[in-house]
């Protein structure tokens, strides 16, 4: 991992992701997080102000990255609800089946290498009256965005963390064994080609 990898790139997904709409997401869905609580990319703990200690027991944060993680213990020891990290991968949950009651995951399905894989697992970890609760960007509905997104997406992955513009995340969630409750989407304030935003609620699928 080289200098721009360690140092930049985490200062840069800092600030892109606490930007205003993207903590008006989060404001949306954090609160509706219930008992234990995993959260899949915590990144630098931009979602740990909005959870609710009256209903949440305990968040366990999944961060492949040290320098991400590093960022997120500041923000966890001012947290009203405590928080444990786990360094690892979304397709590598070191958890027990059925044993959290809430998944979150907030600007996180975009990067994930095999999303297939990661899902398969948030789902395996979930009990079954758990809920996966997501706040996400990806494939527009307007025919010309999705075909800038799709211009852009090999060049906006080499510096934004493999990032991708264009992923279903709707159908993803379904493919990854999940029946969606909830769902909201729509573009907010940011450029088209990444502005368009999928949010709301699965739960495990029969």
């Amino acid at each position: 991992m080289g200098f721009y990898d360690r140092k930049i790139l985490p200062f840069l997904i800092n600030r892109a992701c606490g930007i205003g709409p993207i903590r008006a997401q989060r404001q949306k869905v954090v609160p509706q997080a219930r008992g234990e609580v995993l959260e899949i990319g915590i990144g630098s703990g931009l979602n740990l102000p909005y959870y609710d200690s009256a209903l949440v027991q305990k968040v366990w944060g999944l961060e492949p990255s040290a320098e991400m993680r590093a960022r997120a213990a500041k923000l966890a020891a001012k947290a009203s609800v405590p928080v444990s990290f786990l360094d690892l991968p979304g397709e590598e949950i070191p958890l027990d089946d059925q044993s959290v009651d809430t998944v979150l995951v907030t600007y996180t399905l975009c990067t994930i290498p095999d999303v297939a894989t990661a899902l398969r697992q948030m789902r395996r970890v979930l009990r079954p009256d758990g809920r996966l609760i997501f706040s996400e960007h990806g494939q527009a509905p307007d025919p010309s965005v999705r075909r800038w997104q799709d211009r852009l997406d090999p060049i906006w992955g080499r510096f934004s963390g493999g990032c991708h513009l264009n992923r279903p995340i709707d159908a993803l969630i379904r493919q990854g064994g999940f029946e969606i409750e909830a769902l909201d989407s729509g573009y907010i304030a940011s450029p088209r080609f990444a502005g368009y935003n999928y949010w709301g609620t699965a739960k495990p699928g029969c």
